[in-house]
């Protein structure tokens, strides 16, 4: 990848930003010469840019861009962006721009894939606060990393798949067997098993991110083996549960809206609380190498299950409904905890990269 194109986005709903997105990545226009806001705190706005690999239509880079979009809204952040960098070695030529360039005083982004190439650059640029989605710990001074860690809603939305199925099959699938995608999965699985103990789920590894069809084929084989629910863990599965009139659960963004028939609900990832400890560390110079996982805990603010929609086809019966919500109140005041599991679920098949 060459010289990146910084532009200003637009705060904009979720939707709304999948759908500038999918025309072409990076679609927002300059909206104000950076470094040029004030910030709601007082003083000039912090320079935040965000680099990610896969366009942001993918929901996992997407749920960052979003929650920082919200905090330039609010005024607390000019905020510039890069995506579909991909994982070819343009991460670290972008990293190294941003920060050569643009002397932004936080980067946002995802190191799954290109972990090597943020922690070089980061620690090139000890004065530059990068905080990055990452399976391995933080690198002092300046590097915090985050996960998704949204495995107390997956075990949720799997009790209600567990209810609402009549085949006793379940299909799910993510995009690879790594320890962070592997909780989520194995998470829903023992909620849908504590709500139907004769439950079976088909485990899918595309062995890719961000690849819709790849994932809408992957969701049809399932279905063709008896799946008549589908956790869309990446982007493609709704479309495959909508085509063969199924319900589905979405995954890191309320995805509804895709296909209010099918879509019963999202387990959802919000990155503010991420984000708002990140600022307030760098606003008051505290900001120093951290694992800040605990920010996206459904206690803490940063993960829930969306609202259940009852008008999907054919329904959800409300004892089921009320059983999911009892759950969920268990879960945030700590009476049950949400098992933790990053090993590999049983039965999953790896497609070819």
């Amino acid at each position: 990848m060459g010289r990146i194109r910084p532009f200003r986005v637009v705060a904009i709903a979720f939707a709304a930003t999948l759908a500038l997105a999918a025309c072409g990545g990076n679609t927002g226009q300059p909206s104000q010469p950076a470094g040029s806001a004030t910030g709601s705190q007082g003083g000039e706005a912090l320079k935040v840019y965000g680099a990610y690999a896969t366009p942001i239509e993918e929901p996992w880079d997407g749920v960052i861009h979003t929650a920082l979009q919200a905090a330039e809204k609010d005024g607390e952040i000019t905020y510039d962006y890069v995506d579909n960098i991909g994982y070819s070695g343009g991460m670290e030529r972008t990293l190294r721009d941003i920060a050569q360039n643009e002397k932004p005083d936080v980067i946002f982004g995802d190191a799954f894939g290109n972990e090597a190439a943020v922690r070089a650059v980061a620690k090139d640029f000890p004065d530059v606060a990068f905080v990055f989605g990452s399976g391995e710990p933080e690198q002092a001074p300046n590097l915090s990393v985050f996960d998704n860690w949204i495995h107390d809603p997956a075990y949720l939305a799997g009790m209600l798949s567990g209810g609402v199925t009549k085949s006793n099959v379940l299909g799910v699938v993510g995009g690879y067997p790594v320890p962070e995608v592997n909780r989520i999965v194995n998470a829903y699985v023992a909620g849908a098993q504590s709500v139907n103990p004769q439950v079976q789920v088909k485990v899918t590894f595309l062995n890719s991110w961000f690849d819709p069809t790849k994932a809408k084929q992957a969701a049809l084989a399932q279905v063709s083996q008896g799946a008549d629910v589908l956790f869309a863990e990446r982007a493609g599965v709704i479309e495959a549960a909508k085509e063969k009139g199924l319900v589905s659960i979405g995954s890191m963004a309320d995805q509804k809206d895709q296909a209010p028939e099918s879509v019963m609900t999202s387990i959802l990832w919000d990155m503010r609380p991420t984000v708002e400890a990140v600022l307030d560390q760098v606003r008051n110079d505290k900001f120093e190498a951290a694992n800040l996982k605990d920010y996206s805990f459904m206690k803490n603010g940063g993960s829930s299950l969306a609202p259940i929609n009852t008008d999907v086809k054919g329904g959800i019966p409300q004892d089921l409904v009320t059983k999911v919500q009892e759950m969920e109140k268990k879960i945030l005041s700590g009476e049950f905890t949400t098992p933790v599991d990053e090993n590999t679920p049983k039965g999953s098949n790896e497609l070819s990269s």
